[in-house]
């Protein structure tokens, strides 16, 4: 099941590289060039750290509820 799944995944993650190489929707170069793409890149990255410093401190109050009993 699990080589499936994976074998799956792969193919999809591969169909979706090549498909979004193909096709353009013509907005990349004013994106880029209004420096609209920083600010998207920015905000993605803030809420990557935001959820990981909260998964992680679910984390410690999960282990030491764990630990209590």
């Amino acid at each position: 099941m699990k080589k499936i799944f994976s074998s799956a995944l792969l193919l999809f993650v591969a169909t979706t590289s090549v498909l979004a190489q193909q096709e353009g929707f013509g907005m990349e170069e004013e994106i880029k060039s209004s420096g609209k793409l920083y600010v998207v890149v920015g905000v993605v990255t803030v809420i990557f750290i935001v959820l990981f410093v909260y998964l992680f401190s679910i984390d410690r109050k999960v282990s030491k509820l764990e630990n209590k009993n």
